[in-house]
């Protein structure tokens, strides 16, 4: 079995990146515009050959040879917490991605994005885009994808788009969910616990639901907190003070019927990194790359199954017309949950 490669764009502090390097892909680059994000990815991967540049500005023909191309792309033209400008919005970096894909001309291809994108306000926007893959000769689908469903304990529904040439294309699966995920609770228990305080098993008990949608990573937000007001409500019910991140586990102190504030190492085991990952940067920094990450587990779910097509038996001589191949499932507006983006 050889050996898959890859390069990651939009990078950010490395949460897709990780999940395809457990899916068995060594990264040939990882592309990044964010200082801080880059730092963090210097810090714990550096053989990942972290790279500080603008995705409009990549050279793909530098990396041609290699298996996949990932990157989550900016979400705010789709977010339905933006203004949903999508292509007109100049932070749509969709044509310098496809630029990237005819450059590298590689095998497979992984987006991912906010469920906006599936909705049908973008409809003409994905038919053109995935038009483009055809062109290219790409098989393309997407699916919108709740991390809970791969082990994470928070909903964060993502749009996932994958494209496969045509000759491996039928060996690409969808992954399927996991079994349900842990509380914040049960995931949380031994961090909150960690200063002293009292009621951490207490609260624990209370925190017996998966996490809203980590929000907060956009720069336009002053300091770190869990987002606007609805999302507030919602940790609010899991004893969760969501008007800002704090700098450590509650004190001994600390009331015991007390509702507690995250810490970024918490948010970041609510995203699936391991506790050794290092963020770079201040508190602010370093809540910004939590909350715009991709969970690790998720990525690492649809990476092995992108793994399994290009590992697959195929004739390249001969390929299956593209309109023949249907990925498992994958219908491209179907299933799309409530949550935040």
């Amino acid at each position: 079995m050889r050996s898959l490669t890859s390069v990651e764009v939009c990078a950010g502090a490395g949460g897709q990146a990780l999940g395809l390097e457990r899916a068995g892909f060594d990264h040939a680059a990882a592309i990044e515009i964010d200082p801080r994000a880059v730092e963090t990815l210097e810090a714990n991967r550096p053989e990942w050959s972290p790279l500080e540049a603008d995705l409009r500005e990549v050279d793909g023909t530098e990396y041609s040879g290699i298996d996949l191309l990932a990157g989550g792309v900016p979400c705010p033209p789709f977010s339905i917490a933006g203004q949903q400008l999508g292509e007109d919005d100049e932070r749509d970096l969709f044509p310098a991605m496809l630029r990237l894909v005819e450059e590298i001309a590689p095998p497979a291809v992984m987006i991912e994005n906010v469920r906006g994108l599936a909705s049908t306000r973008f409809t003409d926007y994905r038919e053109r885009l995935f038009a483009r893959f055809r062109e290219l000769g790409f098989a393309a689908d997407g699916r919108v994808l709740n991390a809970s469903d791969f082990g994470v304990p928070q909903l964060r529904p993502r749009y996932v788009i994958v494209a496969v040439r045509a000759e491996w294309a039928r060996g690409f699966r969808w992954p399927r969910p996991v079994g349900p995920a842990p509380t914040v609770g049960e995931t949380l228990v031994d961090l909150m616990g960690g200063g002293g305080w009292k009621g951490a098993e207490e609260w624990a008990r209370a925190a017996h639901q998966i996490a809203p949608t980590l929000v907060g990573g956009s720069k336009k937000h002053g300091g770190p907190d869990l987002g606007p007001t609805r999302a507030k409500r919602a940790w609010l019910e899991l004893r969760v003070d969501g008007k800002g991140v704090a700098n450590e586990a509650p004190a001994p102190e600390f009331p015991i019927d007390g509702n507690p504030k995250l810490t970024v190492r918490m948010t970041a085991r609510l995203q699936g990194f391991p506790d050794d990952w290092f963020f770079s940067g201040g508190k602010t920094a370093q809540y910004r790359q939590v909350g715009n990450a991709f969970p690790p587990p998720v990525a690492e779910a649809v990476g092995r199954a992108i793994a399994v097509a290009l590992k697959s038996e195929h004739n390249p001589s001969e390929p299956a017309p593209l309109d023949s191949i249907l990925f498992q499932g994958g219908a491209t507006e179907a299933g799309i949950p409530r949550g935040d983006d």
